[in-house]
């Protein structure tokens, strides 16, 4: 894997986070008060592999500084609509926008574009020959340009804010699956980007692990970061979102606020989601 594709890419624990968000979800159609720009907006996406129709006419405005946060079962788009964000997973047809500008197919445009759109993985893509630290500056230096002396400043001071700087001199094996999570997100934050995209961060972690990455996810979305976060962890999605998109089947059957889903569903398919997510 290239350095620029790895560079690319319970409820009473979690607080309400605070913030102010820049607008609230119209509902229905997820599509942003005007006077806020959309930082992330999907028009009209259609994705198949092969017969499998995973991506059916997607629309999805996410306005600079909202929490979106993705639900849905297995096989129901999530993960694909994510990646396809930063064009790891090309679209067939439709457009996606990221900051105003149209996804570039190829070339030093998708380089740059993906400079600009963190993304933190279900696994977590280290490089396992450099430490912590390296692992952290190497995007800044490689990608951005920036002077070693000033991206290893940065690298500690976003090991600090994710709580392990402590071990910038280790090696990615020597730590925790939830540390090796927070490495990744550190090292998405240091190419300071528009927007962090998340795709199931914590659903390879083990479950006492998860808490120590939600805890900085958490911290992420009162800063006002533009996040779209695809997960399982429901109480992540009611504190820290802005709005909840649910989808099934390829499409997105409700975007609304997540007091409105979790509460009142509209749809008898979210019904059945969270009747089987929260009955355990």
């Amino acid at each position: 894997m290239s350095v620029s594709n790895v560079l690319a890419m319970t409820d009473s624990q979690f607080e309400p986070v605070g913030r102010s968000p820049d607008t609230s979800a119209s509902g229905g159609g997820g599509v942003a008060a005007p006077d806020a720009p959309s930082m992330i907006s999907v028009r009209s996406a259609q994705k198949h592999f092969g017969d499998l129709h995973v991506l059916r006419d997607i629309e999805l405005e996410v306005p600079r500084g909202q929490v979106v946060v993705v639900l849905g079962p297995s096989g129901s788009g999530k993960s694909t609509l994510c990646r396809t964000i930063n064009r790891l997973e090309p679209i067939d047809s439709g457009e996606i926008r990221v900051d105003g500008e149209p996804l570039p197919s190829e070339g030093r445009a998708l380089a740059n574009l993906r400079a600009e759109v963190g993304m933190v993985f279900q696994s977590f893509n280290l490089f396992a020959h450099k430490t912590i630290l390296d692992n952290v500056t190497l995007g800044p230096v490689k990608v951005r340009g920036k002077k070693k002396e000033e991206a290893r400043a940065r690298a500690v001071e976003l090991l600090e804010r994710v709580g392990i700087a402590e071990q910038k001199d280790k090696y990615p094996a020597q730590l925790s699956g939830g540390q090796q999570q927070r490495v990744a997100i550190a090292r998405a934050l240091a190419m300071d980007p528009k927007v962090m995209l998340f795709d199931e961060p914590t659903s390879a972690l083990d479950p006492e692990m998860v808490n120590e990455v939600l805890d900085v996810m958490v911290s992420l979305a009162r800063e006002g970061m533009t996040m779209l976060v695809v997960t399982h962890e429901m109480g992540f999605a009611r504190k820290a979102a802005d709005r909840v998109v649910f989808m099934a089947d390829g499409v997105i059957v409700e975007d609304t606020d997540p007091e409105s889903f979790f509460t009142a569903p509209k749809s008898e398919r979210a019904r059945d989601f969270l009747s089987k997510i929260l009955g355990h």
